[in-house]
């Protein structure tokens, strides 16, 4: 048997002498046994243990030949032409190697040598691939941060055992998704991207920096005259579960995750990107589409902000008063009040429809109330029930997706039917909750793929005020 340790032009190279060892050692071999043969066949059991002993050879034979294939001495199974191991797939199906599942999770370790160590050996006892680690140093330790790739028979209870037998406490896991597998300063660089484009971005890029969380934006001067929000340091605050940061228009936000305490790791950051934000100031994209009414009248909608608060207050004043009841269930003179905070991009998105002669005839909202999204919409009464509704509350909704809201949701009255019938042009699954008079609609978003939502109000001409 020859052994092929290289080639050289693409052609296996040989070892000539051992070639010649070998056959030296079959000579030998062949010696031996004509000696022995002829020692034991002359005895008067010879015939019998001459049977006997070809016997145990043959199967010594065999049973190298099985213990040589055998699977568990095979090589890895790596892609014939790159050599790469195999990949996973979104769904945790590995390309060769069966299901796996992938996991988040968080555990303090000892800040000690060797602690480290010992965690990954316990994984690893459990066939438990660590993708990616974070460390947040701690006073009297080190929370770890993993991203896990582990059999999909292994459950999270097993893993979570095996890190506390390792040494591990305090410890948190979550599935996770393929999304996760981008590293972190990757991701980081991506939010700060998204936050300078456009200040309405700062609430989700907080939540996809810290993980499932609510987050709150309060005004430094509430409508309806509310308390004032607490004042918070310049450098921000950090207890335990709670982030306070000082926003740059004077009021606070605050982060909270009841769930798992926040590490000054992760506060650096969020304080980072609101500084960034506070830095490049009041900001939006200014594309714009124009767009012709079925009538012949062309429109513009586009993105607005605290800019457009006069031409938003000169389009209420056109408004009736029922029009204006049905958008702010309440008395019609605090209308103005509102308008301030809902422009801000602090606190969601807006889009305006503007006429040929620059006249605010139209205002879709979409709001971040803590982990939920609320729309909201008010259309001129000259201009309604032309299609300007369900157009903006499809691109509302499109934005939504684009964010990753589950779900979108409008309060209004049982009376009107207009935004009734502009939800329900969405295609998108429905619920509804009235309680005395007050119609709540949920659209839900995480299974549906929304395209063509900015044309929902083409094919229905009711129209919300």
């Amino acid at each position: 048997m020859s052994d092929v340790t290289r080639a050289r032009h693409g052609r296996p190279v040989h070892h000539w002498r051992r070639d010649v060892v070998e056959l030296a050692a079959l000579f030998t071999a062949v010696a031996v046994a004509d000696a022995a043969a002829n020692l034991i066949g002359h005895g008067p059991d010879g015939p019998a243990l001459l049977v006997i002993s070809a016997l145990v050879l043959a199967a010594t034979a065999g049973f190298h030949v099985w213990w040589a294939r055998r699977p568990g001495h095979a090589p890895p199974v790596t892609d014939t032409d790159t050599g790469t191991r195999p990949t996973v797939s979104a769904t945790g199906q590995a390309g060769a190697g069966g299901d796996t599942t992938l996991w988040r999770l968080r555990t303090t370790v000892r800040d000690e040598p060797g602690s480290l160590a010992a965690l990954c050996t316990g994984l690893a006892g459990h066939r438990v691939d660590i993708l990616s680690l974070q460390t947040h140093p701690l006073g009297d330790g080190t929370v770890d941060e993993f991203l896990l790739r582990a059999p999909g028979e292994l459950t999270a209870a097993e893993i979570t055992r095996a890190v506390a037998l390792a040494g591990g406490t305090d410890t948190w896991i979550e599935r996770a998704d393929a999304h996760d597998l981008v590293d972190a300063p990757t991701r980081v660089l991506g939010l700060a991207t998204r936050t300078a484009l456009d200040a309405a971005e700062l609430p989700l890029a907080l939540r996809q920096l810290l993980g499932r969380c609510t987050i709150r934006s309060l005004p430094a001067h509430p409508v309806g005259g509310a308390r004032s929000p607490e004042t918070v340091p310049v450098e921000g605050a950090l207890e335990d579960t709670v982030v306070r940061l000082r926003a740059p228009e004077g009021g606070v936000i605050t982060v909270e995750r009841p769930y798992l305490p926040f590490t000054p790791t992760e506060f650096a950051r969020a304080r980072a990107l609101v500084e960034l934000d506070a830095r490049l100031g009041p900001r939006i994209p200014r594309s714009q589409d124009v767009l012709t009414l079925p009538e012949g009248n062309a429109i513009t909608v586009r993105r607005a902000d605290t800019g457009d608060l006069e031409a938003a207050k000169a389009m209420h004043e056109r408004c009736s008063t029922r029009t204006l009841g049905l958008r702010y269930h309440g008395p019609v003179g605090d209308a103005d009040r509102y308008l301030n905070h809902l422009l801000s991009p602090r606190f969601g998105r807006t889009l305006a429809v503007q006429t040929a002669s620059g006249r605010i005839v139209g205002l879709g909202h979409l709001l971040w109330d803590g982990d939920e999204t609320e729309v909201a919409l008010l259309v001129e009464d000259d201009w309604q029930r032309r299609g300007i509704g369900g157009e903006l509350l499809g691109r509302l909704v499109g934005m939504a997706v684009e964010a990753g809201c589950e779900s979108v949701y409008a309060v209004t009255q049982a009376s009107n039917t207009g935004m009734v019938a502009a939800m329900r042009a969405l295609g998108l699954p429905l619920d509804y909750q009235i309680e005395e008079g007050t119609l709540v609609i949920t659209a839900r978003l995480d299974a549906v793929g929304v395209t063509g939502l900015s044309r929902a109000g083409e094919a229905e001409r009711a129209e919300a005020p």
